[in-house]
């Protein structure tokens, strides 16, 4: 049985992290291990393979919720990453860290060393801005993030210009002094290339020799010597293997895996374990509880004006882009789905945003829910206009459906479960038609295709996102941090309550869903977990 100091179930963003950092002092041996496959594929790389890698198993876990009964009983599709990279292999890229308030709440519910002031720190160093360093950005760190304004569609300026005339502040930074305000979106790219957290730390770790990374490698059961976990077993290629760990395992399989894989192990509730014929190892209420995602509402247009529609839609333009994009790495392959956006207060009284926005100069009305194929749009000009509230109330679960560890969990997002979430997606779905409204984007408006004009009282307009809204694939909260055993799973060291040699690091460990996309806050925790870890070792 292979043995190692570390061993780390999860190749995403945090765990290619620790992968790195964990090895680079040369001390210490490490395991990877990653469920999927290698990351060289040509849909991963290039940014507008989004729209193929969303429904693709070779790289997806494709899960389904359980159906929805506040979205009319419909279940939600989840895309997550199982692949080198995990999820940020197949995100929109959108770099976003979120708001400073949020690591103050962290902090407030119990969590020293997380608040803004602990945390951005870990945020410049995992960074290479390439507008360079500042008090808040980093210069030179693994991950790459790239201003794309120059091949941005003209029509991105016209909605940031729509958005002042809403009394919005122009914001060239939303990862800067302020979030507030309405721009264009940074994206974890460089040269035209997708920068995973594959790319970024996990292949300038390959070559140590103190780094194995076991792909195809499924981990079934965390192995216990009483209460301290001492290793992993996994399935790989047909075959049930074990490795065990001299220091700690370290699970970073992310919001829905890291719970499973507690629970198949006999961690996690008890009645639950019981029920499902699991036997419990020990009793920890909050494995899988806390889960909280973000839903959001697009608003499809018309356009009276060219978008990337028709640079995009017939194969003439398919072929001109894509020879332009493998020449030059320019254009709209290069870009993300999403352009332009912003962070707004949707009324008065508000202390910070409470909206994110997002613009695309692109339409797909015949797409399944959720789905944005930039590759496949409209044959008609149109565009979007989407927003989703930042910081929803409402908390859900997941849990195992058998003691079967491939066997995958039931989710139950709970969406817009209080009135507040209800109140916050009003106010999303108002501000998206108010910016297609504002004399910048009017003009360009031919008609409204979804969900109509006519859909205009708070009924109509409740009714429309029950069967139309959608997650934004920003599942956390489900290995929650915080002091508590009976609420939540691991102290604010990542290590799992009343166990030893075992913690957490990936988004499940969020105390609450941040102001924006995650991936960016999972990538910190992966190299604040990484500190942490190698503090304890000396």
């Amino acid at each position: 049985m292979a043995e190692y100091d570390y061993i780390i179930v999860g190749a995403g963003s945090a765990g290619c992290v620790l992968a790195n950092r964990l090895t680079e002092n040369g001390k210490h041996s490490v395991l990877l291990l990653e469920a999927g496959g290698s990351d060289m594929n040509f849909w991963i790389w290039m940014p507008i393979g989004y729209g193929k890698t969303f429904y693709r198993p070779s790289v997806n876990w494709m899960y389904q919720t359980e159906p929805v009964e506040s979205l009319n009983g419909r279940p939600s599709y989840w895309p997550r990453g199982k692949v080198l990279g995990g999820s940020s292999a197949i995100n929109a890229m959108v770099y976003i860290r979120g708001q400073p308030e949020d690591f103050e709440d962290w902090k407030e519910m119990g969590n020293p060393g997380w608040g803004w002031d602990d945390v951005l720190p870990y945020f410049k160093k995992s960074e290479t801005n390439d507008r360079g360093g500042d008090d808040f950005r980093g210069g030179d760190g693994p991950l790459h993030v790239t201003t794309l304004d120059r091949d941005l569609h003209p029509l991105c300026q016209d909605f940031v210009k729509a958005g002042e005339e809403l009394q919005y502040t122009r914001n060239a930074d939303f990862n800067g002094p302020a979030q507030e305000g309405v721009g264009t979106y940074q994206n974890t790219v460089k040269g035209g290339m997708r920068m995973s957290a594959a790319r970024a730390y996990l292949r300038p770790a390959r070559r140590r020799a103190n780094l194995s990374v076991e792909k195809h490698a499924h981990a079934t059961r965390i192995l216990f010597q009483g209460t301290r976990a001492i290793g992993i077993e996994y399935r790989q290629n047909g075959q049930l293997k074990q490795a065990t760990a001299r220091r700690e395992v370290i699970l970073s399989a992310g919001a829905v895996n890291s719970p499973q894989l507690l629970q198949v192990s006999g961690v996690g509730p008890g009645g639950l374990l019981r029920d499902k014929g699991v036997e419990v190892l020990h009793d920890l209420p909050g494995v899988g509880r806390n889960l909280q995602d973000h839903l959001g509402i697009d608003y499809l247009y018309r356009s009276r004006v060219p978008t990337l529609n028709q640079q995009l839609y017939p194969w003439y333009g398919k072929l001109w882009h894509g020879m332009r994009y493998v020449l030059t790495r320019r254009g709209p392959l290069s870009l993300g789905v999403n352009q332009a956006g912003g962070f707004v207060r949707s009324r008065p009284g508000l202390s910070r945003p409470n909206i994110q926005l997002f613009f695309s100069p692109v339409s797909y009305t015949k797409a399944p829910p959720g789905k944005r194929p930039l590759m496949n749009p409209d044959p008609f000009p149109g565009f979007l206009v989407g927003a989703q509230p930042t910081r929803p109330t409402s908390r859900g679960h997941l849990q195992i459906r058998s003691p079967d560890p491939m066997d995958p969990v039931e989710i139950h997002p709970n969406y817009l479960a209080t009135e507040f979430d209800v109140q916050d997606m009003l106010d999303a779905a108002r501000l998206s038609r108010q910016i297609a409204l504002a004399p910048a984007m009017a003009k360009m408006v031919e008609t409204e295709l979804l969900p109509g004009s006519h859909v205009t009282s708070d009924e109509d307009m409740i009714a429309d996102f029950r069967a139309r809204a959608t997650t934004v694939f920003h599942p956390v909260s489900t290995c929650r941090m915080g002091p508590d055993p009976a609420t939540d799973v691991v102290d604010a060291n990542l290590n799992v309550h009343g166990l030893q040699g075992l913690r957490v690091a990936d988004a499940s460990i969020f105390p609450t869903l941040t102001s924006g996309n995650t991936n960016a806050p999972a990538i910190m925790v992966g190299e604040k977990a990484a500190d942490l870890i190698l503090a304890d070792t000396r």
